[in-house]
This record gives structure tokens, sequence and C-alpha cells, in this order.
């Protein structure tokens, strides 16, 4: 792991120590949080997968219901019952906090609308299979509402899985080494420099102390 460019100083030392403690705490919270949102998403993607299956359910029936409808009425007369829609639909879109992540929710507002609103053409010139089809195709439309709403926070959940899993990994396997990796360097020279000292040290003692004899041999032999 390649070692940061700083001076090996006591003070240095002091600042990357700090440094590596803070990025360690941080790799475990973004672990944590990493984990956390893996559950929330292996869950998400269970509870999409059902309803997904639900909706797909209906829709196959809603089709099923056109096709005979088409089969049963002239290509104009399906064409013009169902050429223009009979109300229009509002959609309200709000946002929510999930696990850091801001998703999208989906506001469709339609209680106050009856069956009878369903139908934007006269029951007499259509078949009953079209009928129950747009009927059941209105019934539908807030589910594909809901179903949109869920796999769109799966997705901004799944982007923030892959960003926290880079920094995770940026922590791991390159800040925090390359932290320990400069430690370790600092330290060895510390250390290194501490007993070059000690070794100059020693050797200016013993030069004070071969003096000190000498002086003393040279007072002994010379008394005044």
């Amino acid at each position: 792991m390649a070692r940061l460019a700083v001076n090996p100083t006591r003070m240095e030392l002091g600042r990357l120590k700090a440094k590596l403690k803070t990025a360690q705490r941080g790799h475990k919270l973004l672990k944590d949080k990493r984990d956390d949102l893996m559950k929330k998403f292996l869950e998400m993607v269970r509870q999409n997968k059902e309803y997904r299956e639900q909706v797909e359910e209906k829709m196959r029936a809603v089709y099923g219901g056109f096709a005979v409808a088409e089969a049963m009425m002239s290509p104009a007369a399906l064409e013009e019952a169902l050429m223009l829609p009979k109300y229009p639909v509002e959609l309200k879109v709000g946002s929510v906090n999930m696990m850091s992540v801001t998703v999208p929710v989906f506001d469709f507002g339609d209680s106050a609308r009856t069956a009878a609103d369903n139908y934007a053409y006269g029951l007499v010139s259509t078949c009953a299979e079209l009928d129950d089809s747009v009927a059941a195709l209105s019934g539908v439309l807030p589910m594909l509402l809901r179903l949109a709403q869920m796999e769109k926070a799966a997705q901004l959940l799944a982007g923030e899985i892959e960003k926290t899993r880079r920094r995770v990994n940026a922590l791991e396997y390159v800040q925090i080494p390359s932290y320990e990796e400069t430690i370790r360097y600092i330290t060895m020279k510390l250390d290194e420099n501490e007993r070059s000292n000690l070794a100059r040290l020693m050797k200016v003692k013993d030069m004070m102390l071969e003096d000190a004899h000498h002086y003393k041999s040279r007072r002994q032999a010379n008394p005044e």
C-alpha cells in the first residue's frame, strides 16, 4: 500500500493516529449502514416481486378482456369507444426519507369517482367484456402507481448501497492501510532517530569520561 508523503515527526504521527481513529470509526458506521440498507433492500425486492406478480395477473386479465372485445366488436367501434378519457387523472408526488435516501411517494386521489365515471362511451354499443376490462383497468391504475413507487424506491436504495459500498472499500483497502503504513514508517523513523541519538550521547559520554580520566592521570603525574 502506498505510503503518504509526510514528514516523519511526532506531530505528524499524532495527527495521523487521530485520522486513523476517525477513519476506522467511519468505516464501522458505513458498514453498519450498508448492512441495514441491504436488509431493507432485500425485503423491498421480495415485496416488489410479490406485488408485481399480483399486478401482472390483473393486467393479463385486462388484456384478455380487451382481446375478446376486439374479436366481438369492429375496430372502428372499439377505437371510438376508447378514443377519449372520461376524467382527468391527478397524481401528487411527494417524498419521504428512508434510511437517508429520499424516495418518491405517489398519491392518486380517486376516492370520489363512481363506477359510471370509468366509461367514456355509451354502454349500449359496446360488449360486456370491454366494459369489464375498462373497469378492471381503472382499478389496476393505483396498483401500477404503487408498483412504480416501490420499484423506484428499490432502485434508489440500490444506488445508495453501491455508493456506500464504494466508500467502505475505499476506507478499508486504501485510506486505512495508507494511514497504518505511514504510521509504521514514522514510528520506525522516530525509533531509528532515537537510537542514533542515544548512540551519540553514549559516545559523547565515553569521550567525556576518557577526557576526565586523562586529566586525572596528568594531575597525578604532575602534582603542584
